[in-house]
């Protein structure tokens, strides 16, 4: 199922959203500011309350009852969908989901499920400041039986949350980048001087591998995802075209239960590996990537960097948030160090 065709990837979310509401009379929507004509903080609920008024939900600033609300009606057989406005008030609703939510189908022996969906937008970028700027998902990975998406402009996140709200038997967070709501989904029109494949048989949650089209063999794997995904592929044609430096580069769409296979099996021939993420530099994702390529493959990886966000809180203004924020020219710089 498509959802889109030259995109936005808020387009393709809010496609996805009407159509899981129409083919499934169990799909409820709750949220606050959901309700036309405002539609949601980013928009990405836009028209659905017009259409389905009787199960989209604007709800009191409560992400723990919201949450706790969504919980119940899942166990009751709905396939209940929340907004959390922000992420940065996923922290409110840590408890039901990681207490509760997660770990319900083991605790009474797998006699129940919980199939819900949070939807939240998560980063910076934008000046919104400390409380409203993170990427904070690093603190729901690897919690038992929790699912963790993170769309990127490859691929349709459209079909993913589809995928994902109807398909899915246990909860999932899917996380949202803000800067990627206008941005535009590729396609071999777009983008000609790309070849991308989809590793693995993962096909609703893919993980995808970039490359430039008819290039040398790599001499460096770049992992991202999220916007950082975007900004690794804006270096990897820089680089390629600039100073003919060959990347491969490798976009996972689920952050958990995490996938290595695909970043492994690009280390294996390039030796070196450059992690990219958004969220703060120490005990993040790169980290766990990290790791797990060095358990792999030993002295075969030859050389690894780590580029994330300093380990500060992210400033209103908008050149110190440049400052703490990864950016496409330290990335590149990054690069061309390790070849």
């Amino acid at each position: 199922m498509t959802f889109s065709s030259m995109a936005t990837v808020l387009e393709s979310l809010n496609s996805a959203l009407h159509r899981a509401l129409k083919d499934d009379p169990r799909v409820v929507l709750m949220g606050e500011d959901i309700l036309d004509p405002y539609g949601g903080a980013f928009k990405v609920t836009r028209g659905l309350s017009s259409e389905y008024p009787d199960r989209v939900l604007s709800t009191p600033i409560s992400e723990a009852g919201m949450v706790g609300l969504a919980a119940g009606m899942a166990l009751r057989g709905l396939r209940p969908v929340v907004e959390i406005m922000f992420g940065d008030f996923l922290t409110l609703a840590a408890d039901p989901l990681i207490n509760s939510i997660s770990k319900f189908r083991w605790m009474y022996d797998d006699q129940v499920r919980v199939p819900l969906v949070l939807r939240t937008p998560m980063g910076g970028r934008r000046g919104y400041g400390p409380t409203h700027s993170q990427s904070l998902e690093k603190l729901f990975l690897g919690v038992p039986g929790l699912r963790v998406l993170a769309p990127s402009t490859l691929g349709d996140p459209g079909r993913m949350l589809y995928w994902a709200i109807l398909d899915q038997e246990d909860p999932v967070l899917f996380v949202e980048n803000k800067l990627l709501y206008l941005a535009h989904l590729l396609t071999d029109q777009s983008s000609p001087d790309l070849a991308v494949r989809q590793a693995g048989s993962a096909a609703e949650a893919p993980t995808f591998v970039v490359s430039i089209y008819e290039a040398p063999e790599p001499a460096l794997t770049i992992a991202a995802y999220g916007h950082m995904a975007d900004l690794a592929r804006q270096a990897l044609e820089r680089l390629a075209f600039e100073d003919e430096i060959f990347c491969e580069l490798v976009v996972p769409t689920q952050l958990a239960p995490f996938r290595i296979d695909p970043v492994v099996e690009s280390v294996r021939q390039t030796g070196r590996l450059l992690v990219c993420e958004e969220g703060g530099y120490t005990l993040g994702w790169g980290a766990e990537v990290v790791a797990r390529c060095a358990e792999a493959l030993g002295p075969r990886l030859k050389a690894v960097q780590r580029l994330a966000a300093l380990d500060l809180p992210i400033p209103s203004s908008n050149v110190l948030e440049r400052a703490v924020l990864p950016g496409l020219e330290e990335l590149i710089q990054m690069a061309k160090k390790m070849v």
